[in-house]
């Protein structure tokens, strides 16, 4: 099996019974925010989009980019279509042209022709998308990839079970918009940057030793960020707390814990995976490469900077009356919303500015009122600063997933009171009605796990009350605090309380205590107000 690696979480899967291309992406996206790195831009894309079969493992717009899509990958190529609650993948994928899809089925294996086999494991929680992320295996002659990208499974057992893997391609990186945006002190957001770096690093650990592949492949990260007013979240300037680290740190952090058998992809390299070995060649020296990379990112800014500044003129909209566009479409949803606004439970406000940073107006989305209004000068637990232009773009192309554009350029500040609140952005990703449906339909579901087990001097519930994570492997106890490694989220098994977001209560007492605890509610509740907190 022949992997040629095409940047990010892009990859090229070549066997003597077909081809896959995996997540192509080349273009800047997120406001032209992130960019691929190390560039893919120069490889031979006309050849590489000659493949059999396209993966793209989600609508995120560092995985799919629609107009390298269009352009270079060959629309004979049958879409592996991972099994999603909407449509919008393949409504997308139609509209640049495919016509063949081959939709598969969570965690069922699908024989293609010539012995080519493959799965796909697609997670479809609200904070997924919410219409999801996803994990592709592939087997050919006996040799195993897999390839996870950025998702986050709890379990990789499934995959573990069909068979030994050879190949592992997994995140390690940062890509959050946390903590850097947040009006806190420079100490402060230090701090929660060092403790969100160690917990990728301890997340990738923990999915590399569960699998336990011949070989390690780092991807899906980081992006770089070469307009001027980003280029301080590139990890070059010895910020201990920075998110974005590298493929070349990832090899000299992994060889700390004993790994020695990472791999590092540039694009342009190719790796030979045999059952005994992987034989790879690069268009340079790795470390040779890494050793250099501020003169690259230099070099590169330069580069496409005309590429940024084209980008900016098309973002604004003076034309669009935020405000009563912002009714027109979010007080129907807020009206059709019950779990996100109540969890969400109060009134988020939006600071527009423009390009001087002058406040043009503030607008609340009032979620008990049900109504979005002008700020009333009253007390809010989230606030956004951003500039006007780009919610006129937002609005002028109809984005249904502000968070996965908006929030992830960086282009904004954020402040807040109390805990981080996850449905805040569970309901900014879902502004269309089949989205929000969905999102609504899964709070809904979600009951206590009626399962305990033992995790030092406390019996806790088996299940994280974030996203289901089996504590048995992901759960690690401090004294009086839980912490599931998944998503780092923290929680205080005295109280059961959650110390990352609001509503997401752990049923947990002391192994020697008679007493059962009170099991969580089903609905978000509220809790009191704190100092944010470190989140995923």
């Amino acid at each position: 099996m022949r992997v040629t690696g095409t940047g990010h979480a892009s990859m090229r899967i070549d066997t003597a019974a077909g081809s896959i291309l995996c997540d192509p992406w080349v273009n800047p996206a997120y406001f032209a925010s992130w960019f691929p790195f190390p560039d893919n831009s120069r490889l031979d894309w006309e050849s590489l989009g000659k493949v059999d079969y396209l993966y793209v493992s989600h609508l995120h717009r560092d995985h799919f980019d629609a107009a390298h899509l269009k352009r270079y990958v060959s629309k004979r190529a049958t879409v592996l279509l991972p099994e999603y609650p909407t449509s919008e993948l393949e409504d997308e994928l139609r509209e640049l042209g495919f016509t063949s899809f081959l939709r598969t089925r969570t965690n069922e294996v699908v024989e293609l022709d010539g012995g080519l086999n493959v799965m796909i494991q697609a997670l479809t929680s609200p904070t997924d998308g919410p219409i999801g992320d996803s994990s592709l295996w592939v087997e050919h002659d006996g040799i195993r990839l897999l390839n996870q990208n950025d998702a986050r499974p709890t379990d990789l057992a499934t995959f573990a079970a069909l068979g030994h893997v050879h190949a592992h391609m997994l995140q390690f990186s940062g890509a959050i918009w946390y903590p850097m945006v947040y009006e806190l002190p420079s100490n402060a957001k230090t701090a929660f940057g060092k403790q969100k770096r160690e917990r990728q690093f301890d997340r990738t650990w923990r999915y590399i030793d569960d699998l336990k592949a011949s070989y390690v492949f780092p991807i899906a990260g980081p992006p770089c960020f070469l307009d001027d007013e980003l280029w301080q979240f590139n990890d070059i300037h010895g910020d201990e707390g920075n998110i974005f680290p590298d493929q070349q740190v990832f090899l000299d952090e992994y060889a700390k814990v004993g790994g020695t058998n990472g791999i590092v992809l540039l694009p342009g390299s190719v790796a030979e995976v045999t059952a005994d070995d992987c034989r790879t060649t690069h268009p340079q020296p790795v470390a040779e490469f890494f050793a250099d990379k501020k003169a690259h990112l230099v070099e590169m800014r330069a580069r496409k900077r005309p590429i940024i500044e084209a980008e900016k003129t098309s973002w604004r909209h003076p034309e669009i009356d935020v405000l009563a566009e912002m009714k027109r479409r979010v007080e129907p949803l807020l009206e059709e919303s019950v779990y996100l606004a109540k969890g969400v439970g109060g009134p988020v406000r939006f600071d527009l500015v423009d390009y001087d940073g002058e406040s043009v107006e503030s607008i609340v989305v009032d979620f008990p009122g049900k109504q979005v209004r002008r700020y009333a000068d009253e007390k809010v637990r989230y606030r956004f600063r951003t500039q006007r232009a780009l919610v006129e773009h937002l609005l002028h192309i109809g984005e249904v997933d502000w968070v996965n554009s908006l929030f992830l350029s960086c282009r904004f500040s954020a402040a807040r009171i109390g805990q981080y609140n996850e449905f805040v952005y569970a309901f900014f990703k879902c502004l269309s009605r089949e989205r929000l449906q969905y999102a609504e339909g899964w709070y809904a579901e979600q009951r206590p796990d009626a399962e305990d087990i033992k995790i030092g001097d406390w019996i806790v519930q088996r299940r994280c009350p974030h996203l289901k994570a089996d504590l048995t492997r992901f759960g690690i106890v401090d004294g009086d605090q839980l912490t599931c490694q998944l998503h780092g989220w923290r929680f205080d098994l005295a109280s059961g309380r959650c110390l990352t977001s609001v509503g997401h209560e752990i049923r947990a007492r002391r192994a020697d205590a008679s007493a059962p605890a009170d099991s969580p509610t089903d609905s978000p509740t509220e809790s009191s107000a704190g100092q944010p907190v470190a989140q995923s």
